[in-house]
Parts: structure tokens; sequence; C-alpha cells
């Protein structure tokens, strides 16, 4: 069945392969970038069922002309996929303020902007379907991230709690965790690289950083087969609330999800009395 999906982050990576794939299917895109001739370009020039828009998503008044200019073309928006997204590596006491800030503006308060804009079209619909793209670091914090990690944990509170916000308008969530896929989320373009600012990292930061260039291109996922399986997903009557991608992400989450019930249970005796004692009674 065809829907109207709305994809951020639609220039380069995930984004186009989304985009193309959902054409593909018989689906009419809303394919947004911060320059949507180039946008276009990449998908290969103007197509009937393709609507390119300007949209940084870091600007609401943009994401709200966007949400705009798709109802105005195509009627509606079924689908929101958040997609858009950088990543500002480091050890966190080299990560700047300012780098800091922009990397929740951009990964976090972005996706908040774009589905602030389009909910109110999809609760007059009384029906939707928002996407969020986090990744296998927002339920796994690992070195050299604290910054991505951060902005990744905070859409994955975000979109839980939004999901018991909107499921009574018939709008349904779900929060997407890939692992190591061949996009380009590590091209200079996407990722800011710290300089070794602090001694005790500058060795550490040095070799991390070349460690992680040499990922690029050789990461085990294919953003084709995930694009695929997003479209599987976004045409369930029932999606999941969370759709773990690859099979490292599902390794690293199983992994963390036993992690954390240790945890809980080694915190059992000492954290689990601690009421008012005419509430242990």
């Amino acid at each position: 069945m065809s829907k109207v999906i709305f994809v951020t982050g639609a220039g380069r990576g995930l984004g186009t392969d989304i985009v193309r794939e959902a054409l593909a299917a018989g689906h009419q895109v809303v394919a947004t970038g911060r320059r949507p001739e180039e946008v276009e370009k990449t998908l290969g020039g103007p197509q009937d069922n393709l609507l390119t828009v300007r949209l940084d998503v870091t600007s609401l008044e943009e994401a709200q002309a966007a949400a705009q200019a798709a109802v105005e073309r195509f009627g509606r928006i079924d689908v929101l996929i958040n997609n858009a997204g950088n990543f500002f590596a480091g050890y966190f006491e080299e990560v700047s303020p300012e780098h800091m800030r922009q990397q929740i503006e951009t990964n976090l308060f972005g996706p908040m902007n774009v589905t602030r804009a389009v909910l109110p079209v999809m609760r007059a619909q009384r029906d939707g379907h928002v996407v969020s793209i986090s990744s296998l670091a927002g339920q796994v914090g690992t070195e050299f991230t604290a910054a991505y990690a951060a902005s990744k944990f905070a859409v994955e509170g975000w979109m839980e709690a939004l999901h018991q916000d909107i499921a009574p308008y018939n709008i349904r969530t779900t929060i997407v965790e890939p692992g190591y896929f061949r996009t380009e989320l590590l091209v200079d373009a996407s990722t800011t690289w710290p300089e070794p600012t602090i001694a005790d990292y500058a060795e550490r930061t040095t070799a991390t950083v070349a460690a992680w260039k040499s990922i690029n291109g050789q990461q085990p996922g294919d953003p084709v087969k995930l694009a695929r399986a997003l479209l599987t997903v976004v045409g369930q009557e029932q999606p999941p609330v969370r759709f773990v991608a690859g099979a490292d992400a599902i390794e690293g989450v199983t992994a963390k999800a036993r992690e954390l019930l240790a945890q809980v249970e080694a915190s059992r005796a000492l954290g689990g009395n601690l009421g008012h004692d005419d509430t242990n009674a």
C-alpha cells in the first residue's frame, strides 16, 4: 500500500538509500536536506512521486515549512523517518562544550523539531508512524563516543516517552538501532574529528582517530538491505517499538540487557530497602 514517507538527511548515505528504495516500492517521498538541489541530483532528477525540500533539522521554522510543502504536494504524511545526524568523535574532555551542544542540537533537537512539525498532520489524520534512527550507541556507550552516545541515549528516552503520548491518536513509533553499516557517517562531511589537546589523551586520540577512519568503507552492514528492512517495518500494522538492526547490534544490545539485569540484581540488597520504615513493614 503506497504511503507518503518524509525522510530527513536524504542527500547522502542511508537517507538516500531509504528514498531510492521507497520510490522503487511505489511510495511517494519527501526527501529533505540542507541542499535540496543536490538531493534531487543525487536521486536522479525530478520524479512524479518525489518532492525535494530544503530542511536544516536544527530549524523548527524550516521543519514546519517542509511539512506544509509535503501536505500541499501529497495531501498527507504517513511516515516520518528521522535520519539526519552527525558524529562528534572524541574523549569527553577533548569534546568542547560547543561541539557537545552542536551534537545534541542536531541528533536530538533536530528530530524533535521535525516531529513537532509533522505530528499535527498525523493527529489530524488519526494515523501515522514516527521512526527515529538511533544507534547501537543509543544502548551501549563506548570510549571516544561521549557526545554521540549522549545524543542517541537521549533520542531513545524521548522516543519511549513519545510512544505513550501519541499512541491514543493511532500514531506508532519505532526506534531503530543500527550497528556498523557502510553508510557515510564516518566521512569528513558527517564526522568532526578531535584534535589532541590534552597530553594524557594525545596518544590514544591519535590512534583512535586512525582506527575509526580505517573502519570507513569496511563496516559489515549493507545500508540498502537496512533501507529495505525499514520499509518492511513501516509497512507493518503493528510495527516494533524498537528495531535492532544488524547482527553486531543484536549481539551488543543482548549483552547490554544481560549487564543491566546483573546490575539490578547487584543493587537489590542495598537499593531495594530504602523506603520509609512504615512502607517497608
